[in-house]
């Protein structure tokens, strides 16, 4: 996977949401649905182009209810 910061990045952003491009695509790793800045999410009301790490924390994935960091970046 490419790094981040020349760090490498694990697909997992760990939690640490200063870590994620505002760009990045994220995918629920028990449903796998993405979360794709460019289309928001229209289920919770999330604007198109609104980054993942902008999210709100009560934040979950629309097809499972999964939590946050159960999400994974899409390369």
């Amino acid at each position: 996977m490419s790094g981040i910061s020349g760090q490498q990045f694990e697909g997992s952003y760990l939690g640490d949401r200063t870590r994620l491009p505002v760009d990045a695509r994220l995918e629920c790793k028990i449903c796998w649905w993405v979360y794709d800045p460019a289309e928001g999410d229209p289920q919770w009301q999330i604007a198109p182009g609104t980054p993942f790490a902008d999210l709100p924390t009560h934040w979950r994935c629309p097809q499972c209810d999964g939590a946050m960091d159960q999400f994974m970046v899409v390369t």
